[in-house]
């Protein structure tokens, strides 16, 4: 080994490679109040073990239980939250995101965990983000049971973070919904999104901001709130709507409509044979829709493959539940109305198609 000349160095450590232990220990601190408050009676053991802790015994009352799992991060939008510093709104959509794909077969959400990564742990910050998980988590009505707080030093920088979650949810094997339920006739509801949610934030950017110039913190009179505000809304949570109308009618299946747009998302759950006959007359699609096409002169169908247009989940219930379905949904505060239904296939190649002009 050749002698080092010259310059004199300090002993390394942790902290001076850009790791600070002591800040995440702050950050779970801090965080503990908000994970406390998604328990549900069968977490055992508290933030800070290795492992979450779920009592399975609580699933005997299952004749059959299927567990459902899925994960999911949100996007670029962490860089509008990171832009804006807004911190504590991202994690409902990471909670959206996991588990409104978890309820789509008719499961419960249980629990999950989630994977912050930073590139320098800013202990309020996590807190907040973390905030926003456990909040999300109370929407959907699971637990946070864990995660991890990464600090990646020279791949991220300082104000950098992504997020992503994992989570678990629990059916009885004779309650599973899915395409097999589904039959002719069936109507097709539509629940309102709050709106961009969480997918096609790589269009919106690149055309609001790299082709247009705008900022965001400019006031669009079409919201009546700021750019930054509107692109920032959080994604909304159906779980326990959706969990609801199968407990007051015979629902069949649900889609999440999340990246790949409606007619993708509902294509998933349509069987061979069957057709979804979407209406887009039965709804307008919210200023923030129209201003990303008009800006970026993209083509309605390239809105509609990226973009959920206004709708954020499908029940596809028996044509004489509508009614009961649409008040189950009035009672806590959904907007949503029946937008198609289930036709024979026809001559249609795909699973799903909207047609006609947006009201």
């Amino acid at each position: 080994m050749s002698e080092t000349t010259g310059a004199s160095y300090a002993a390394a450590s942790y902290k001076t490679a850009g790791v600070d232990i002591e800040a995440g220990d702050r950050a779970v601190e801090l965080m503990k109040e908000w994970v406390k408050k998604t328990q549900r009676p069968e977490v055992l053991g508290g933030l800070g073990g290795f492992a979450g802790l779920f009592d399975a015994s609580a699933l005997k009352r299952y004749e059959r239980p299927l567990l459902a799992s899925a994960t999911d991060g949100v996007g670029t939008k962490v860089d509008l939250a990171r832009r804006l510093g807004v911190y504590d709104t991202i994690g409902h959509d990471l909670v959206a995101m996991v588990m409104d794909d978890i309820v789509v077969c008719g499961a419960e959400p249980l629990f999950m965990t989630d994977y912050i990564c930073v590139g320098k742990v800013h202990p309020e910050r996590v807190a907040a983000i973390v905030k926003g998980i456990a909040e999300g988590c109370v929407l959907a009505g699971c637990a946070l049971v864990g995660g991890e707080t990464a600090e990646h030093p020279g791949l991220l920088g300082p104000d950098d973070f992504d997020v992503a979650g994992a989570g678990t949810g629990v059916v009885e094997a004779d309650r599973l919904l899915g395409a097999d339920r589904i039959r002719t006739g069936d109507a097709v509801i539509a629940m309102a999104a709050s709106g961009l949610h969480s997918n096609g934030y790589s269009l919106v950017r690149h055309v609001l901001f790299d082709r247009a110039g705008l900022k965001l913190d400019q006031h669009v009179a079409e919201f009546g709130r700021t750019l930054g505000e509107e692109l920032l809304e959080p994604t909304k949570i159906y779980s326990l709507d959706c969990l609801a109308l199968t407990r007051t009618t015979d629902v069949h299946a649900f889609s999440h409509i999340t990246g790949g747009g409606l007619a993708a998302n509902l294509a998933r759950v349509i069987p061979d044979g069957l057709h979804a006959i979407v209406d887009r007359a039965t709804w307008t699609p919210a200023p923030v829709f129209d201003l990303v096409g008009t800006t970026g002169q993209v083509d309605r169908l390239e809105l509609e493959k990226t973009l959920n247009m206004g709708v954020g989940m499908i029940a596809i219930v028996p044509e004489d539940s509508t009614d009961v379905a649409l008040a189950t949904l009035a009672d806590r505060g959904v907007e949503a109305w029946v937008a198609g239904e289930i036709t024979d296939r026809g001559d249609h190649e795909t699973g799903a198609a909207l047609v006609g002009d947006y009201a």
